[in-house]
C-alpha cells in the first residue's frame, strides 16, 4: 500500500516548500519523561497538513490539475490544499464545516481557495465535497485516507529520526489518522524499536474505538475543543496502518487539552490549537508508558481562534490549579468578608473577584454565601488555603 521510497520522494519534493520545523527540549512538561517538542505549529500555514496536501497535488497529472482540486477540511488541510494549489497555479475549492473557526476560514481564502461552508461537522463537509466532485469533475485531495497524503505526512517521521536519533517514543495526534499512519510507517520501517503512540480527544475517539473493536467504528456524535481532530470515522487505509504500526492509542479530555495549551504557552512560548496539544496533554497527565524515555510530542498545529484561546486559557488555569473559585458559607455580620480576605492574602492567594449572595435557599436565614475567584500556584496551594480558612472557622463548601 505504501513504500518507504514514496516517503523519501515526498521529502525531496517538499524540501524547498515545507519548513524543517525544530525539535525543541521541553523539560518542564513532565518529570517522568525526557520530553521534546516537534513544532509543526511553526510550519507554513501553521500546520503539518501542508506536507500531505502539497505532495498529493504535486503528483497529479496535468489533466487532473487542469480540472482543479477539491477538498474537505476542518481548517488546516484546507489551508494546505489552498497553498499547494495556488503554488501550482490551479483552482481549489474547499468544503469546510460551517462551525470551523473564522480564522481558519479566512486563512483558507487568503491562500487563494474558494470556500464552501457546509452545515455540520467534518463528515458533512466530506459528503458535500464528494457531491461537488462528481458534478464538476474536480480532482479530490483527501485530508487523510490517501497514500500520497499519508506519504507526505510521513516526512515528519524522517525528520524526527534525523534530528533526534536517540528518540525512544513519539506521541502523535489522531483525527482521521493520516498523520500518524505516515509517521508510524516511516519510523517503524527505519527504526522498529521506537514506540509510536496516538492520542485522540475523548469527545471524538473514532480511531481508539475502531482499534478496540477491531473494525471501523462510526461515531454518531463528536464534541471537542480540538476541532482539527473532530472526526466521526477514521479512514480505511489509516485504520489498517494504525493497526499495523501504532503501539497504543489513548484519549485526553478537553480540560487536559486546555492545560496542555496553557503549558505550551507559558513554558515553551508556543501557541498550539486543541488538536495540536493532545500529544502533550497525554504525556503531562501520565496517559502513556513513557517514563524515562526520550519522548517527542508532535505539536501538529497552531491555528487556534483568538476567542477560543481566551476560553481555553481560563479552563487550563482551572485544570492546572492556577485558578480556583472558593464557595464559602458565612454568618451575615460585619467583619466576615474581611476575615476571609485576610486568610487568603496571608496564604499567598490573589483575589480576582468576589460575589456576595444573601438570598440563597441553601444557606441559613441569617447567613450568606460568597464566591471568591483566586489566583493560586497549584492544587496543593488550593488545599492549603482551604485548610487555613477552615482553621479560622469559615465553612468552605466548594
Amino acid at each position: 500500500m505504501l513504500d518507504i521510497k514514496e516517503v523519501f520522494n515526498a521529502a525531496t519534493v517538499l524540501k524547498d516548500v515545507a519548513r524543517l520545523t525544530p525539535v525543541i527540549p521541553a523539560p518542564k512538561l513532565s518529570d517522568r519523561a525526557e520530553v521534546y517538542i516537534k513544532a509543526e505549529n511553526l510550519q507554513l500555514t501553521g500546520s503539518f497538513k501542508l506536507r500531505g496536501a502539497y505532495y498529493k497535488i504535486s503528483q497529479l497529472s496535468d489533466e487532473e490539475k487542469a480540472r482543479g482540486v477539491i477538498a474537505c477540511s476542518a481548517g488546516n488541510h484546507a489551508q494546505g490544499v489552498a497553498l499547494g494549489a495556488t503554488h501550482s497555479r490551479i483552482r481549489s475549492l474547499i468544503c469546510l464545516p460551517a462551525g470551523a473557526p473564522i480564522s481558519k476560514v479566512e486563512a483558507t481564502k487568503g491562500y487563494g481557495a474558494d470556500v464552501c461552508l457546509v452545515p455540520g461537522v467534518y463528515d458533512d463537509a466530506y459528503a458535500r465535497a464528494l457531491e461537488l466532485q462528481k458534478e464538476h469533475g474536480y480532482s479530490f485531495v483527501h485530508p487523510f485516507d490517501d497514500p500520497k497524503v499519508i506519504a507526505g505526512q510521513g516526512t515528519i517521521g524522517l525528520e524526527i529520526l534525523e534530528q533526534l536519533p536517540e528518540v525512544q517514543a513519539i506521541v502523535v495526534p489522531i483525527g482521521g489518522g493520516g498523520l500518524i499512519s505516515g509517521l508510524a510507517f516511516a519510523v517503524k520501517t527505519l527504526r522498529p524499536d521506537v514506540k509510536v503512540y496516538g492520542v485522540q480527544s475523548s469527545g471524538a475517539p473514532s480511531m481508539a474505538a475502531s482499534l478496540k473493536e477491531g473494525k471501523l467504528c462510526h461515531l454518531n456524535d463528536v464534541s471537542t475543543i480540538a476541532d482539527g481532530i473532530c472526526v466521526k470515522e477514521p479512514g480505511i487505509n489509516t485504520f489498517d496502518m494504525c493497526n499495523r504500526y501504532v503501539d497504543q492509542v489513548v484519549t485526553v479530555s478537553d480540560d487536559e487539552i486546555a492545560a496542555a495549551i496553557l503549558a505550551l504557552i507559558e513554558q515553551q512560548k508556543l501557541v498550539a490549537e486543541g488538536a495540536g496539544a493532545v500529544a502533550v496533554a497525554a504525556v503531562m497527565f501520565g496517559k502513556l508508558p513513557v517514563d524515562g524515555l526520550k519522548t517527542v510530542c508532535l505539536v501538529s498545529g497552531g491555528n487556534i481562534d483568538v476567542n477560543t484561546l481566551s476560553r481555553v486559557i481560563t479552563r487550563g488555569l482551572a485544570k492546572s490549579g492556577r485558578n480556583h473559585t472558593f464557595i464559602i458559607d458565612l454568618a451575615d455580620k460585619p467583619g466576615q468578608l474581611s476575615g476571609v480576605c485576610e486568610v487568603v492574602g496571608n496564604g499567598g492567594g490573589n483575589i480576582i473577584s468576589v460575589t456576595h449572595e444573601r438570598i440563597n435557599t441553601s444557606t441559613a436565614i441569617n447567613g450568606c454565601t460568597i464566591r471568591l475567584e483566586v489566583e493560586t500556584r497549584d492544587r496543593n496551594h488550593i488545599e492549603a488555603l482551604s485548610e487555613a480558612l477552615a482553621e479560622r472557622g469559615f465553612k468552605v463548601v466548594g
